[in-house]
């Protein structure tokens, strides 16, 4: 992932010196959980944790200088180590294992803290937009559908509503988390043939994970799971940032992106104050569904195993994580920050629409009133029309058509936002279940 997306401490975890770090740590428990099972002298494994390289830039650059020959970086890796060990103790590295068992399991153990970063920054959105969505639980405005004005809401069921998928999607995060928060090390197809289990276990329980059954490598359903969770959030965000923008446009003008000191919105037209975050978010979930297809496709590999998932996830699953976290983080700003414009709002659903948003109540008084639906439809719809072509407003337009017969006090129920909206703080109570 290139740095303009990569928060340092998600990208700390996908360094190659963390990855090796992994790596070692693997390999070291592995022989110390040979010395439970006594196949390793417990003096020989002490040798090798105390011997072990420090994974620093030489050491990394060591392994590529060796994997230039062997054409395979694990096996560059184990050399290396071994050649920085020394002696007879070095022989225990990688002593009954095969690849996968040390990069799958340092993989897991690597996305599983991503998820775990994933988590918190998810824990922030959810908490920004419950914060929101209480402040402006009784703000009007249009709601609207298929982008033209519908019924009155308000601001903070817009809020809420968004705040209930993003808890979703933590819930789906922390399931995913479990999903990868595995490892493995029973050998070439998974049959312990030269490992005793309980190295597996052990080293598996060191590092947080639990042990599952597997070929050579852990199944990759895991991995698309989490990546199908990344894609979840980014999905919500994109959500969020759209409206963002649908609000934001000049016609609109209920919402903007918060606006720095000294930041400009356009280089040629000072006035501009251009809704670049939500845009940016809204392409940033573009990529991440492309991750997710090329994850389901790693899924199915041949017989025990294969490596043509290998040279995928060495772009998608850092990347992944790299942006979920990233669009977690700005758009919990973006709400934060969040300029509200109440008083724009309540002119479009009270003025700009002329009414047109209390068209059904309307419709239901006139029923009430004995009139058949198709011609109480009718005779709203075109008076509706007559509003809407005119500019006029639609309650004068009604008061002024011989055949809606409806009491002043029923119009004034008709035409009441507090009437519509007496109802919204049912979304409260939906939030008072969401943990923050």
């Amino acid at each position: 992932m290139i740095p303009r997306y990569s928060l340092p401490e998600m990208a700390a975890l996908f360094t190659d010196e963390a990855r090796f770090e992994m790596w070692l740590e693997v390999e070291l428990l592995a022989v110390e959980g040979a010395v439970r099972v006594g196949v390793v002298p417990a003096a020989d494994a002490a040798v090798l944790r105390a011997r072990a390289p420090k994974i620093t830039a030489e050491f990394t650059a060591a392994v590529s200088d060796r994997e230039r020959t062997t054409d395979h970086d694990v096996a560059a890796f184990v050399d290396v180590v071994q050649g920085a060990v020394g002696g007879a103790e070095a022989d225990w590295v990688h002593y009954g294992l095969t690849s996968s068992d040390v990069v799958d399991t340092a993989l897991c153990a690597t996305l599983t803290r991503a998820a775990d970063l994933l988590l918190s920054a998810s824990d922030g959105l959810v908490g920004a937009l419950k914060a929101r969505a209480l402040e402006f639980i009784d703000t009007p405005m249009a709601g609207r559908t298929h982008g033209m004005h519908a019924e009155a809401t308000t601001f903070g069921a817009k809020l809420a509503l968004w705040c209930l998928q993003a808890d979703r999607d933590r819930r789906r995060l922390r399931a995913a988390r479990e999903a990868v928060a595995v490892g493995k090390l029973s050998g070439a197809v998974g049959t312990f043939s030269n490992i005793d289990p309980d190295v597996e276990t052990y080293v598996c329980h060191a590092l947080g994970l639990t042990p599952v059954p597997a070929t050579q490598v852990i199944a990759r359903d895991r991995h698309a799971e989490l990546l199908w969770a990344c894609t979840a959030v980014g999905a919500t965000i994109e959500l969020v940032g759209t409206e963002v923008r649908h609000l934001a446009r000049t016609e609109v003008g209920e919402v903007e992106e918060a606006f720095g000191s000294g930041q400009k919105g356009s280089s040629a037209m000072p006035h501009k104050r251009n809704p670049i975050l939500s845009e940016r978010l809204c392409g940033l979930a573009r990529v991440l569904r492309g991750y997710l297809g090329a994850g389901l496709e790693d899924v199915a590999l041949w017989h025990e195993r294969d490596i043509s998932h290998s040279s995928v996830e060495r772009v998608i699953l850092p990347d992944a994580c790299l942006l979920t976290y990233y669009m977690l983080r700005k758009a919990t700003g973006l709400v934060e920050g969040l300029v509200v414009h109440p008083e724009r709002m309540l002119e479009n659903v009270m003025t700009t629409s002329h009414g047109l948003v209390f068209s059904q109540s309307v419709l239901l008084a006139l029923i009430d009133s004995g009139l058949d639906r198709d011609a109480a439809y009718r005779i709203v719809q075109r008076d509706a029309r007559v509003a809407s072509e005119e500019r006029r407003a639609f309650r004068s337009v009604l008061q002024a058509d011989g055949e809606v017969t409806l009491a002043p006090e029923r119009l004034d129920e008709a035409f009441s936002l507090d009437r519509a909206l007496r109802h919204v703080h049912r979304l409260v109570d939906a939030l008072e279940e969401v943990q923050t």
